[in-house]
């Protein structure tokens, strides 16, 4: 158990950076299962799609277009990153 595992933030309210240089690997991927979605490429049933991700690699949904996967991560409050 890490100093981070009682923090209860706000989703919107971001650590600083020195906070984030502490964060062990398991800290990093609890913190950015709730606040970071990635995107990616993929085929679904023949067509091209954008999967989207939590950060920590759970499928939360896709979308036909880039812009449509980023719009729907930012309206439930997480940040979008790109895996390329």
């Amino acid at each position: 158990m890490t100093e981070y595992d009682d923090i209860d933030e706000p989703q919107d309210q971001a650590l600083s950076a020195a906070d984030l240089k502490r964060l062990s690997p398991l800290d990093w991927a609890r913190y950015g299962a709730q606040r970071i979605a990635y995107v990616r490429p993929v085929v679904v049933n023949g067509q091209a799609a954008i999967a989207i991700h939590a950060a920590d690699g759970t499928p939360i949904g896709a979308a036909p277009s880039i812009a449509l996967a980023t719009a729907a991560i930012v309206q439930h409050g997480m940040g979008p990153a790109l895996v390329h």
